[in-house]
């Protein structure tokens, strides 16, 4: 089964990561989608996030980095893939994502694969990063360390 994990990533996070090789263990093939989102604004460019994430994969030869933007349904109609996967932290991503899984069923028939989050990563966000290190706080227990090296190298 071809999977596709999209997600803008950024940055990317251990919970991130957790999802992903999970999803290695289990699925065929792995596309981690970075999405190209220009109302957001992004602390990495897509270029860097898949940079980070092919460099944080590289040992897991069933998984893919790619860029798109547009539509979700579009770009996995694109890959070919079996299925969508999306990781839930708390209810409140489960309200959110169960939405547009709706969604992403309606527009294009795709499924969508909830994999929780595993406990010691659960309250790990890429917003909340982002703040902290803003902040000047540590991060380096929230993200894999090819991350907190751009973040001291900017």
């Amino acid at each position: 089964m071809k999977i596709l994990i999209p997600g803008s990533f950024d940055p990317p996070t251990n919970g991130h990561i957790d999802v992903i090789n999970r999803c290695s263990e289990i699925f065929n093939e792995i596309i981690v989608g970075v999405v190209v989102n220009p109302s957001k604004d992004s602390l990495f460019t897509p270029d860097e996030r898949s940079e980070m994430l092919v460099e944080i994969c590289k040992e897991k030869q069933n998984v893919k980095v790619k860029i798109f933007e547009g539509l979700l349904v579009d770009f996995a109609s694109s890959e070919s893939v079996d299925a969508i996967v999306k990781g839930l932290r708390a209810m409140t991503d489960f309200d959110y994502e169960f939405q547009m899984a709706q969604m992403n069923f309606n527009l294009a028939d795709f499924e969508t694969i909830f994999i929780p989050a595993s406990p010691e990563y659960g309250y790990v966000s890429s917003s909340m990063v982002k703040e902290i290190y803003s902040y000047g706080g540590d991060v380096s227990a929230l993200v894999p360390s090819v991350v907190v090296e751009r973040l001291n190298n900017g």
